[in-house]
């Protein structure tokens, strides 16, 4: 049986981290997709085309579509990248939009939501919102690559966020080398 995904799109920098996760989702899941208004502006803005994909898109404000019902289940559910508006609204509950609702239904079915933040600096008002969505139920994962795999362009910086994402929702992929340690 196919894993089913939803994947939320909101108005930050980095829609490069949702096409590549679709990239990767999109070969063997069924996927749903929604993208907020803004990011849609941003994507045309960053050049990156999220149009395409073998998904169902939503439009964000079918807040009556399956995947905002606790009783459509799913594998999990990725914000990337998450606004800190967006965060905001999922700390707090407050879910005017399908993206927000389908969140909302994510925690309180105890389902797998993946916020992939991208905002720097951080302010009080962030971290108390990324520790109440967190204590919610769901895992914070700022868009911070690592380099220990020695990037050389920013594909692979990209790739790197991507895998810890595939990681957590337990799905094999060969971005990145595994971690295998280093002689000190």
């Amino acid at each position: 049986m196919k894993k089913e995904y939803v994947v939320g799109v909101t108005g930050a920098s980095g829609i490069c981290y949702a096409r590549r996760l679709l990239e990767i989702l999109c070969r063997d899941a069924r996927v749903h997709l929604i993208i907020s208004d803004v990011a849609q502006e941003i994507a045309h803005h960053e050049g990156v085309d999220l149009s395409g994909f073998d998904a169902m898109y939503h439009e964000i404000g079918a807040i009556s579509a399956e995947i905002a019902s606790g009783s459509h289940r799913h594998d999990g559910m990725i914000i990337i990248p998450c606004s800190s508006k967006t965060l905001a609204a999922i700390a707090s509950g407050y879910a005017d939009n399908l993206i927000t609702r389908t969140a909302d239904v994510c925690l309180k079915e105890r389902r797998k939501c993946i916020l992939v933040t991208r905002e720097m600096p951080l302010s009080k008002i962030h971290l108390t919102n990324m520790l109440a969505a967190h204590e919610a139920g769901a895992t914070i994962m700022p868009a911070c690559p690592g380099f220990y795999h020695h990037p050389e362009k920013i594909d692979d910086l990209v790739d790197m966020v991507v895998a810890r994402v595939l990681d957590h929702l337990g799905v094999d992929h060969t971005l990145t080398e595994r971690w295998s340690g280093y002689d000190a």
